[in-house]
């Protein structure tokens, strides 16, 4: 993944905007399949991984404020 340097608040909420889209385009698709289907095991599964690219992308935006 490129770096990207925030400056301002618009480059946050932009940022932010990119990520989001990408992880619902990855990880929000398969979790909505495996509600239609209603199979529990794969919704477990994607919820997990759902909850975690967000974690992931928290730690991501936290880890570079405190570099600074």
């Amino acid at each position: 993944m490129e770096t990207v340097e925030i400056s301002s608040r618009s480059d946050l909420a932009l940022w932010a905007i990119q990520r989001a889209q990408a992880i619902v385009t990855s990880e929000g698709a398969a979790f909505a399949m495996a509600a239609r289907d209603m199979n529990e095991e794969a919704v477990a599964e994607t919820a997990a991984a759902l909850g975690k690219a967000i974690s992931d992308a928290m730690l991501e935006v936290f880890d570079g404020l405190i570099g600074e």
